[in-house]
């Protein structure tokens, strides 16, 4: 490809939220105690495959900011201060790459942390013909809450927008 360097693009969905009787906003539900469990799992995963990223967009609903919270303490000293992006809330495959598109090339590692159903979408918008086919058909079929998408990119983030990311790895976390 182009004289680009390969880069790392992490989709996340936030992990189980709660909807409690006090809470009257989509946008201000909380993780559950199963959330709480399984968020950390992304984080931990991050670090043990050497994915640690050196960006995070994330939305701004507060189950996604306690997903985030969660991954960055599993990251330590290696988490970079995550950006909290409104247009990410319930943002469609089309709004998510939009806000991808806008991030520096200087970002080698980029981690989103949205919701669904425009992580599932983008993810698979993005799946070149050379990704793990595994990856894949789990993805398409089934992509539970704090289930993380890792792809390398070879094309300047401006220019991402279908199918030029390689899947590498779906993961799906337990706590």
């Amino acid at each position: 490809m182009s004289g680009h360097h390969r880069k790392k693009l992490m989709l996340l969905r936030h992990a189980k939220a709660d909807w409690p009787r006090e809470v009257t906003s989509d946008h201000e539900r909380p993780l559950s105690g199963r959330g709480h469990r399984d968020a950390p799992q992304a984080g931990i995963w991050m670090r043990e495959n050497d994915a640690v990223p050196d960006f995070i967009l994330c939305s701004s609903a507060l189950r996604t900011r306690q997903t985030c919270t969660w991954v960055c303490d599993e990251l330590g000293e290696k988490a970079p201060t995550a950006k909290l992006e409104d247009r990410l809330y319930d943002a469609s495959a089309p709004g998510i790459l939009s806000v991808i598109n806008h991030v520096p090339e200087t970002v080698t590692s980029l981690l989103v942390i949205a919701h669904m159903p425009g992580v599932q979408e983008v993810a698979m918008r993005l799946a070149s013909v050379t990704s793990d086919e595994d990856a894949v058909m789990e993805m398409a079929t089934h992509y539970p809450t704090s289930g993380l998408t890792v792809m390398e990119v070879e094309v300047p983030w401006a220019e991402l927008d279908g199918r030029d990311a390689r899947i590498t790895d779906f993961v799906v976390p337990r706590g």
